[in-house]
């Protein structure tokens, strides 16, 4: 048994279809139907039910997506040879979601995620030796050793985190999306904001005031539910009593995609950047999603659900699986080139892997870095003379 009111979603697996090709900028375009991948909430209009894609964006949205299944095993590997310690979350089988977003962003939409960012940070103008390097702790990692798994963070990609508290990060992409329509000229179209959430965090009280007041003042603000079914180990029907997730928003519209399949995920993202971008408001949305690991490394995963589940899911909606049979089913590529291409990814991955082991742990004198700000030019710091160790004697003295 799947997961009673979720399971016409996660049990439908919607398979593209090559429907036609065509051409655009000299590209090979090739047509994949979209049917059923949608539910709506108090829209007018709904995303397209087809959409067109290349060779090119179809083998990048794998490219990417296989990096990350790669990563994230290669995370699991590492975590249990203790070269990884501390929280560790990893997001294999949602892979689709964070690509089918980054493919509908533009660089000037901002991102926040919950504590589950590994792919995200790597979406987001990352690599793989930056984020496996920040969870060994090193000074060449994503927030140069010092945040951690839960905590990556690139400005210049407006991607503002990793947040370490469940629901914490939603607020502040309601303050994203404050700032995107502040900044932006009347009339004009505004970058949007998405804070990306689960299904354990979609009660906290402190979405339902971010939601208030984005719809008070029609913030290009995307709400969206990562629904993996089971938050941090109880099922949806044990947790909620709302299990219809793109509803929750009430009076604010809301769209239900299929989380599995990364072209949706593309075209339901895009429609609700083009809504909430021209000034309609906040929209929810929810990812019909799964996680193949445990909440996080300390969770089998298997206690609360069993493993005839996960090889199902595994072998009937893997988002992987499922993007390879689009471009086969197009014709742009064999099997066989497909596997070529993994072995040359895997192989990538583990020589960032190798590089990351090869940096050191970031010096004391980098401890107070990117605390205390002299004035309001960026990396203009100032520092305090020494940090106070539990035998004051002991304290470590900076430079002067």
């Amino acid at each position: 048994m799947l997961f009673n009111t979720a399971s016409r979603a996660l049990g439908r697996m919607v398979a593209t279809k090559q429907a036609g090709f065509g051409m655009a900028g000299g590209r090979s375009m090739s047509s994949f139907d979209l049917s059923g991948c949608f539910e709506t909430h108090n829209l007018d209009s709904a995303p397209a039910s087809s959409i067109e894609a290349s060779k090119e964006e179809l083998m990048s949205m794998f490219e990417l997506m296989y990096t990350m299944r790669r990563m994230e095993i290669t995370c699991d590997n590492e975590y249990k040879a203790r070269t990884i310690r501390g929280f560790c979350h990893l997001y294999d089988g949602q892979e689709a979601v964070a690509t089918g977003i980054q493919n509908a962003f533009d660089q000037a939409d901002s991102w926040v995620t919950s504590y589950r960012c590994h792919c995200v940070a790597l979406a987001r103008g990352g690599s793989v030796r930056e984020v496996v390097g920040e969870l060994f702790g090193v000074i060449d990692g994503y927030s140069k050793g010092k945040g951690g798994s839960m905590h990556m963070y690139n400005k210049e990609h407006n991607f503002f985190g990793g947040a370490g508290i469940v629901g914490a990060q939603v607020p502040l992409g309601a303050g994203l999306a404050f700032a995107s329509k502040y900044k932006t000229p009347p009339g004009e179209k505004m970058p949007v904001a998405i804070a990306c959430y689960g299904d354990g965090a979609a009660n906290q009280g402190q979405i339902w005031e971010s939601a208030n007041m984005c719809n008070l003042w029609k913030l290009p603000m995307i709400f969206c539910i990562e629904n993996n079914h089971y938050g941090m180990g109880t099922s949806i029907d044990r947790h909620s009593s709302i299990s219809d997730y793109y509803k929750m928003g009430n009076a604010i519209p809301g769209l239900r995609i299929d989380g599995m399949n990364v072209l949706a995920v593309k075209e339901g993202v895009r429609f609700a950047k083009e809504y909430a971008g021209s000034g309609n408001g906040p929209i929810y949305l929810e990812m019909m999603t799964y996680r193949y690991h445990g909440h996080s490394m300390s969770d089998p995963g298997t206690t609360y659900r069993n493993r005839e589940e996960i090889e199902f899911t595994r072998t009937t909606r893997d988002p992987l699986e499922f993007i390879k049979k689009c471009l086969v089913d197009a014709e742009y590529m064999t099997p066989e080139e497909l596997k070529e291409v993994e072995k040359g990814i895997r192989k990538d991955v583990q020589n960032q892997v190798k590089k990351a082991k090869e940096s050191i742990t970031p010096p004391l004198d980098e401890l107070p870095k990117h605390i205390y700000a002299a004035d309001l030019t960026p990396y203009n710091q100032e520092y305090p003379e020494y940090v106070r160790m539990p035998d004051i004697a002991k304290s470590y003295h900076f430079p002067k």
